[in-house]
């Protein structure tokens, strides 16, 4: 394996945890956003805000490094994404800054219709940045980024099948993941209500996402065959795999199973960000741009592993301490609306 290879791998780690840890916390928003103004649907959002308040921002530190990394290790390919997508992953940016902003203030709004409004700004961006990210990698895939500067059509190169198709699939990928995860967020609160009102939503996110992804292949087939070649052909065993996690987390949630389901949901979307990854290799652009040929110098590519080493020793093990104290309650206890347990219908009444 060559450095450039080294390094590719690097950014797709950074993808990874991106897409598992951003996309739980933008299915969140699709939650709040279809929760109405019930009282469980109150206690649900109560929930959501609970669960995600103290970790996510510090989930964005994922999108930075992929960006930083792709900028310094692969400039041509970087170049060629950011200026002919520059329309969605615009659209999308303005969604990460007006979600931070609605769910910063939400909380602070003094008067209810401030507040309804910071939560639907913070609804709307949670399910539209998913999708401009999506329809970004669907236009990649299928061949619609030439490499130059601004060398593909502005507009025709996301708005095709594929790259609708993919920003579909990374909201239901999101709810999927989210709601799997507040199904375990609910039995941290003591909430044994909420836990089977997210259980349900999570086997109807789970049968969208697996129904997505299925028609997937089918407009991949057409519009961008040599992601579907290789899905099928090298990838297959690791499709196999996401397959397989995903029948059973189904099959435990139909049951009424809890315990088992964060894990399979994270490995069945895992397994199919890597089988994707397998397909698309050897070209950071299919079939214009191959790693090789748009890897910076030796000297940029070695200093990138270091602070990549450098990363897992002192970043990861932080990020990791993080997620433990809040999967243990120790964070949630402050003084801040966001931080406090919710209470259960038990409690209030």
């Amino acid at each position: 394996m060559s450095t450039a290879d080294a390094v590719a791998g690097v950014l797709w780690i950074g993808a990874t945890l991106y897409a598992v840890f951003g996309g739980a916390d933008f299915g969140a928003g699709l939650w709040t956003l279809l929760a109405g103004t019930s009282e469980r649907g109150r206690r649900a959002r109560r929930l959501v805000d609970w669960a995600i308040g103290p970790v996510w921002e510090a989930n964005h530190v994922w999108l930075i490094f992929v960006l930083v990394v792709l900028w310094t290790s692969f400039p041509d390919a970087f170049a060629s994404v950011m200026s002919t997508l520059f329309i969605p992953l615009s659209l999308a940016a303005l969604g990460i800054v007006l979600r931070g902003s609605g769910f910063a203030f939400h909380e602070q709004a003094r008067r209810l219709r401030y507040r309804r409004f910071a939560e639907l700004i913070f609804d709307v961006s949670s399910l539209l940045t998913p999708f401009f990210m999506g329809t970004v990698v669907g236009a990649i895939a299928s061949g619609q980024v030439p490499v130059g500067n601004a060398a593909g059509d502005p507009v025709s190169s996301w708005t095709g099948p594929a790259p609708i198709l993919t920003g579909a699939l990374f909201v239901a990928t999101g709810a999927y993941l989210s709601a799997v995860f507040l199904v375990s967020d609910a039995r941290r609160a003591g909430d044994e209500d909420l836990e089977r009102y997210f259980g349900r939503r999570a086997l109807a996110a789970a049968v969208a996402a697996g129904a997505l992804a299925v028609a997937g292949l089918l407009v991949y087939r057409a519009d961008a065959r040599y992601i579907y070649d290789g899905l099928v052909g090298d990838a297959l065993p690791l499709v196999i795999v996401s397959a397989l996690c995903g029948a059973g987390v189904l099959a435990m949630l139909w049951r009424g199973g809890r315990r088992g389901t964060r894990p399979l949901a994270v490995g069945a979307v895992v397994a199919v960000i890597w089988g994707w990854g397998v397909a698309q290799h050897p070209y950071l652009l299919p079939k214009s741009l191959t790693i090789s040929q748009g890897a910076a110098g030796d000297a940029t590519l070695d200093a990138t592993l270091i602070v990549f080493g450098i990363a897992v020793v002192t970043v990861l093990p932080s990020l990791g301490f993080l997620y433990t104290l809040t999967q243990r309650s120790v964070l949630g206890e402050g003084e801040g609306d966001s931080a406090r347990r919710p209470l259960t219908r038990a409690e209030q009444k």
